[in-house]
């Protein structure tokens, strides 16, 4: 499977947001963010200009994806199982990435960002309800348990994300058990308690789908 292997902080610079891929180094003065840096590309200036309608849904969509961290491919058959559910289109899809097990590890601080996070469920660290699960796109429901493997508890990519927990605290849908590495994902997370994604425009993306 085709994957990007490239800096992920250019990433961040070509949307030119946070898209929170590194984990400590997005909150530090080292995050080009920060620092301000021009979008990558010759003459970045050159290129500024009023952006087309599909330009900005695809810069909206493009975002999304990367923060994630999906290909294409994935992130389209998500939009699709989106479309199907009931309910508005936008909130199911950010239902969707929310309830990811990958996504769910790390909002649950047992890596410090997305890509860790779907390293640690890959290595075959992650327990849902007592059982090994090493597929990332897991979708994660009500009611189920989420536990780091107890030989794998020591990890310091582990205990590196375990430190945030302690400092910020689990998200409202979420129960964690600091001292056991195990949390419950209590309900799928209502839109606007997904705060970090406040300036997200989910709906941009449901009309670039659309056409």
């Amino acid at each position: 499977m085709a994957k990007y292997t490239g800096p992920v902080c250019r990433l961040c610079r070509t949307e030119q947001k946070k898209l929170f891929l590194k984990g400590e180094r997005c909150k530090s003065d080292k995050c080009p963010i920060n620092k301000k840096r021009a979008a990558p590309g010759k003459d970045p200036k050159g290129r500024i200009g009023k952006r087309s309608e599909y330009a900005i849904q695809l810069r909206e969509k493009q975002k999304i994806k990367r923060m994630y961290g999906m290909l294409e491919k994935q992130f389209h058959i998500t939009f699709e199982n989106a479309l199907r559910m009931s309910g508005v289109t936008g909130d199911n899809l950010i239902r969707l990435l929310e309830s990811r097990l990958d996504n769910v590890v790390f909002r649950m601080h047992y890596a410090v960002s997305r890509a860790q996070a779907r390293q640690i469920v890959l290595h075959r660290h992650i327990l849902v309800n007592g059982r090994i699960v090493n597929i990332p796109s897991y979708q994660v429901k009500p009611g189920d348990v989420i536990e780091v493997k107890e030989r794998s508890k020591k990890l310091a990519v582990v205990q590196e994300g375990l430190k945030e927990l302690s400092k910020s605290g689990s998200t409202p849908w979420l129960t964690v058990d600091e001292e056991a590495v195990k949390g419950t994902f209590v309900q799928y997370p209502r839109r606007e308690e997904v705060t970090d994604l406040a300036d997200v425009k989910e709906q941009l993306v449901v009309e670039l789908y659309s056409k």
